[in-house]
């Protein structure tokens, strides 16, 4: 077995959470670590994801004016948290105006299309879709592990894990659909929506991958500490915010 004392020469000029990430990389290498170890936070991370989806379902239920501060309000914390990123991750004046620029029309058209999104149970399955696929893949990521799909953005990420969130994606579209719940009831149900929501997780995946790749560049774990077992906000919504452009824009804009 190799030595693993050079390969921990280099953290030293590491943030403390890269070069936690770091020495846990290097544990999980030279050492077999029991699944109840590698899951150890899923309950914490499955309690907030619930606590989380009670909020915004409470405020998606009480609609009007509540509903629209609500999404406002996550925006300003998501684009807050992107704008620390960006700053952190660039010294360049340009790349920030760019970036930070960007970053307004990014969220900002993901929140306008929510506001427009009147069908509850179509906001409530998007938010569902997002969780299940968060949730499903980090357990299949961490149980299952295998080959990843970008160690130098994101070294967590594995394949088995967006397998695992295609499964919670479908799981997320198929309960509605199973169960008759309007609008997901009858021939207009739109079943096919069970081969979009593969898809979905992808999407949800990519919007991952983006903001890792931006905490990469900022040498940050965490967009924030706001939330227990996740970080951030951006942490959080950084797979629901690709999911409500691509979805609401074929519901808002489609003919």
């Amino acid at each position: 077995m190799p030595d693993g004392s050079a390969a921990l020469e280099d953290v030293d000029n590491l943030t403390p959470e890269r070069r936690r990430d770091k020495i846990r990389a290097l544990a999980k290498r030279y050492a077999t670590v029991p699944l109840s170890v590698r899951t150890s936070d899923l309950p914490k991370r499955a309690a907030s994801g619930l606590v989380m989806l009670v909020v915004a379902g409470s405020a998606i239920f009480a609609g009007g004016l509540i509903r629209d501060l609500f999404f406002a309000a996550i925006g300003l914390i998501c684009f807050a948290e992107l704008v620390r990123l960006i700053w952190r991750g660039t010294r360049n004046a340009l790349g920030r105006i760019v970036g930070i620029t960007l970053g307004a029309v990014y969220i900002g058209y993901a929140v306008w299309l929510l506001m427009q999104i009147n069908s509850m149970p179509v906001l409530l399955l998007l938010i569902g879709v997002v969780i299940m696929v968060d949730t499903f893949a980090y357990f299949f990521g961490r149980s299952i592990g295998g080959p990843k799909i970008a160690p130098r953005i994101s070294p967590s990420k594995t394949w088995a894990g967006l397998f695992g969130g295609a499964v919670g994606a479908t799981l997320a579209v198929g309960l509605p659909l199973a169960l008759n719940w309007p609008p997901f009831a009858g021939p207009d149900a739109m079943p096919s929506l069970l081969l979009f929501a593969p898809l979905l997780a992808v999407v949800a995946q990519a919007g991952d991958f983006f903001e890792s790749w931006l905490k990469r560049k900022a040498a940050m774990k965490d967009s924030s500490n706001l939330i227990p077992g996740h970080g951030g906000v951006f942490d959080r919504i950084d797979g629901l915010i690709p999911v409500v452009i691509v979805v609401g824009s074929l519901m808002v804009f489609s003919l």
